[in-house]
């Protein structure tokens, strides 16, 4: 039971968990948009929805075009209107430090030993 408590209790497991209801709500708002453009673009091709288009007799062309779209104003969305504003937010508010550079042991040596037969002999 230990096991279980502390698995339920990680930090991780609850950030997924928002993480999900979130997407989850986001999903739904995305749908309402995808749904508008999608009938946008159907009244501007003439056909009252790509769902009823079938192509050469095709009944899954129609559905697929729409998820298509779906997907592609899905992606679009989620980029401009949540990816790129954390990282212009992340990029102002939080810059990134420097990196320490990091000497290898090995070069180091390697270095020195440069150094030393670079010395003049006298």
């Amino acid at each position: 039971m230990k096991g279980f408590k502390e698995f339920v209790l990680r930090g991780n497991l609850v950030e997924l968990a928002v993480a999900f209801i979130i997407g989850a709500a986001f999903a739904t708002v995305v749908k309402a948009f995808t749904d508008v453009v999608i009938e946008a673009l159907a009244k501007a091709g003439g056909a009252p929805s790509f769902n009823d288009w079938k192509p050469g007799g095709f009944d899954t062309v129609g559905p697929f075009l729409t998820a298509l779209v779906a997907f592609l104003l899905m992606a679009f969305i989620v980029y401009f209107f949540v990816v790129k504003p954390y990282e212009t937010a992340k990029a102002r508010f939080f810059p990134a430090e420097p990196e320490a550079e990091t000497i290898d042991p090995n070069t180091e040596l390697l270095r020195e030993i440069r150094d030393e037969l670079r010395a003049p002999r006298g």
